[in-house]
């Protein structure tokens, strides 16, 4: 894939150097002089101009590119960028950083953002993912907010320990997409029962998200 990567930073550079490695082709833009540094990722395409210009897209080529990531540290940048790519240069999928966790309602196809990713409550879920097991967490948003990925760490006392993926009745239209175990992800065979400790990562609305997790928890004992 040809992808474009508005923003030159360290974020930008990471995500560049990210993706020469799976072996897609990258165009870095910036208008700041100081961040076109071609040495640091040689194997990419260095443009400096501003991401937010039609002329700008235009000389850079956006409508050749399959992605297009807004990667600045401005999120009214990074929302103007994402618009310009999808509406005006038809480039079929837009990725937004979110700075600011105030700014997150913004990021949605209105404004041309096929996926937001807001780096801080990326970093709160991560943190709460690490120190809970049983509680459902959130990690990031589609399409604002219409989908969600959604992680669990199965506990021991879940009904569903030993439960083959097969026979799951996941509420809704969450869809059960990895399981984590021993480090590992691994594809949900159908076949394959799932283990105390297992983490699991799901896509689901927002409004199946309680019921997934009842699903997923052991049932409350009766009171006697």
């Amino acid at each position: 894939m040809r992808v474009a990567i508005a923003g030159a930073g360290n974020v930008g550079r990471s995500i560049a150097r990210e993706l020469i490695a799976s072996g897609h082709q990258i165009l870095l833009i910036d208008r700041d002089p100081n961040a076109i540094k071609p040495e640091s990722v040689p194997e990419a395409e260095w443009l400096l101009a501003d991401a937010c210009e039609v002329s700008s897209l235009e000389e850079a080529g956006l409508d050749t590119c399959d992605v297009a990531i807004a990667a600045t540290g401005d999120d009214k940048a990074n929302l103007v960028h994402s618009l310009l790519a999808k509406t005006e240069f038809g480039v079929p999928r837009t990725v937004g950083r979110v700075n600011h966790p105030a700014n997150e309602w913004m990021f949605d196809d209105l404004w041309g953002v096929d996926v937001s990713v807001s780096t801080p409550r990326l970093m709160c879920a991560l943190v709460e993912e690490a120190v809970t097991v049983g509680d459902l967490v959130r990690l990031f948003s589609f399409r604002g907010g219409h989908a969600n990925l959604v992680e669990m760490t199965l506990p021991e006392e879940s009904p569903r320990v030993g439960s083959r993926v097969s026979d799951l009745s996941l509420p809704g239209d969450a869809v059960l997409v990895a399981i984590i175990r021993d480090g590992a992800a691994r594809a949900p065979e159908r076949d394959a029962a799932l283990e105390a400790d297992d983490e699991l990562l799901f896509l689901a609305p927002s409004e199946s998200e309680p019921e997934l997790a009842q699903y997923l928890m052991p049932k409350a004992p009766r009171d006697v």
